[in-house]
């Protein structure tokens, strides 16, 4: 029996078992037993608000286009600070639909490193830059500190700022006080990473012009084909998710996304989304994105592929490669866009399998247990507490490091740097020479933005990766306002306390401070 023969007939099975226990309907009805957890279980059944917020947000559609029309008046650019599910939504959204005339020009930032600080400062006028404070809970220490450095620089203009968060949060209440020109309440039951349709997501697409009704109209019509009447063999995102967790569970637990440029961003969205949800109690299931297509093709028995089409479909080389793993029976599910409004639908489909996927693997979606132990961590660090950095690497640490990736392992790069195009091409250049020494499937992750997305996977995932961090020497440092910490500091600590929470758990991890150093001794 073929890889996809197998995969398909362990698909059907237990989409027969979850029909039998009717995991779908008892889904809708928020019941915590779909995912083996008690009634009282936090994060799980007050966090099920995603099922209906599309058709909650449609509902407001005609305040908020008000809102942006005004807002485009006098403003140039839309700046959101904040992090993972609070702001990767909106950069899948700007990438897919790019600049729209008469519209804002759109930038997320989600880095406390200096040097993208200071790209955005420069990056346009203060004066006519909105800035959006996105944290659910109101207490994310990158937002606040990005808010904070902005707000001194915009003069304390309340004007120029708005807060997406909860209700009664801290961040509410500090808009409220410095007069932000308007705060949107988002609703407590839906979490971050599957806050994409809520004002999360919407709120800065409407800024940027995006024609945000019709994206929740192709939702509203994913949702009803992921309903709990529908058949569960028809089902889009329950048939993707089991997919996915039985690929894992069969060992091609590395969800490879193969994506046009346009939809690069998505890849990124996905990849916090799945990381963050399935990867606990020993489980998960890896997303890899941005790859080059050629390393994409190797290691296909550890894969599950994944190829999503947007308007005209792949052609020539793309076509090639995709024949080729079909050619060699590797698991490949194709999804096909007609435009960039089908992200809405996407959106939804994803969140569903990520819930089906996480019944399947016994696990959680909802919680991130964590990511909490890094930042517990990186504020003792930055109170003062031990934060010494590692030694620097030798070149025998390195072969050992080298010599313990076994086959199916995985490399994971942590490039605490800021996320520019001179950053990215010497994290590739390592990249591509990591790949060719250890025959492993490479993934890279930008700090601290990887810290809410994969760091989860990386430390409550399954004991399969290897740890390369890239923290460079700072030189131009920023103070953070009213604190006693810079950016600088910050994002040492941050390096430093997920370094900490790794090795504590036995997880293999060196550190560099430039990706050439790190090729000088291979």
């Amino acid at each position: 029996m073929t890889p996809v023969a197998q995969l398909q007939s362990a698909v059907r099975a237990r989409l027969a078992r979850l029909d039998a226990e009717r995991v779908l309907p008892r889904l809708w009805e928020a019941d915590p037993t779909v995912w083996q957890c008690g009634p009282g279980t936090p994060e799980l059944a007050d966090r099920l608000g995603w099922l209906t917020v599309g058709s909650s947000v449609a509902k407001e559609l005609g305040s908020l286009s008000g809102f942006a029309d005004q807002v485009r008046r006098d403003t140039d650019r839309v700046v959101l600070l904040g992090m993972g599910g609070s702001s990767l939504a909106a950069q899948v959204l700007w990438q897919a639909f790019g600049r729209r005339l008469r519209w804002p020009v759109f930038r997320m930032l989600d880095s406390t490193h200096p040097g993208a600080i200071h790209a955005v400062e420069a990056g346009g006028d203060l004066a006519s830059t909105l800035f959006i404070v996105a944290s659910k809970s109101g207490t994310t220490i990158e937002t606040d500190a990005l808010f904070r450095y902005f707000w001194t620089r915009c003069q304390g203009r309340g004007d120029r700022f708005v807060a997406i968060t909860d209700p009664g949060s801290p961040l509410e209440r500090l808009a409220q006080a410095r007069g932000f020109r308007r705060v949107f309440r988002t609703p407590p039951d839906v979490g971050g990473r599957f806050s994409a349709l809520s004002l999360f997501g919407m709120v800065p697409a409407m800024l940027f012009g995006v024609p945000v009704g019709r994206l929740l109209e192709r939702a509203e019509g994913m949702a009803h084909r992921c309903g709990p009447t529908t058949a569960i063999a028809d089902n889009p995102g329950a048939a993707l998710g089991v997919s996915l967790a039985e690929a894992a569970l069969g060992g091609r637990d590395k969800l490879t996304l193969l994506l046009p440029d346009r939809l690069q961003g998505f890849g990124l969205w996905v990849e916090q989304l799945i990381a963050e949800s399935t990867g606990k109690n020993g489980q998960g299931i890896l997303p890899v994105t941005g790859e080059p297509v050629q390393a994409a093709l190797r290691h296909g028995d550890q894969r599950l592929y994944v190829a999503v089409e947007m308007g005209e479909v792949f052609r020539g080389s793309w076509q090639a490669h995709i024949r080729q793993l079909e050619a060699k029976h590797h698991p490949l599910a194709r999804l096909r866009l007609d435009d960039p409004y089908d992200l809405g639908a996407e959106f939804f489909r994803w969140e569903m399998a990520t819930a089906v996927a996480g019944a399947v693997l016994g696990v959680n979606p909802f919680d991130q247990p964590n990511v909490a132990e890094s930042k517990a961590i990186t504020s003792r660090i930055l109170r003062g507490g031990h934060g010494s950095d590692p030694p620097l690497l030798r070149r025998a640490e390195l072969l050992r490091f080298f010599d313990g990736v076994r086959p199916g392992d995985y490399v994971a790069v942590q490039a605490f740097l800021p996320p520019d195009e001179h950053s990215e091409f010497h994290v590739r250049r390592l990249c591509s020479a990591l790949r060719d020494r250890l025959e492993a499937v490479v993934t890279v992750g930008y700090g601290p933005r990887y810290l809410h997305s994969t760091g989860q996977l990386h430390k409550g995932g399954p004991q399969r990766g290897h740890f390369i961090q890239v923290v460079t020497q700072l030189g131009d440092d920023i103070p953070v306002p009213g604190t006693d910490y810079t950016f600088g500091r910050l994002i040492a600590a941050q390096a430093a306390g997920d370094y900490q929470a790794l090795t504590s758990r036995g997880r293999p991890v060196i550190r560099v401070s430039d990706p050439e150093d790190l090729l000088a001794l291979m």
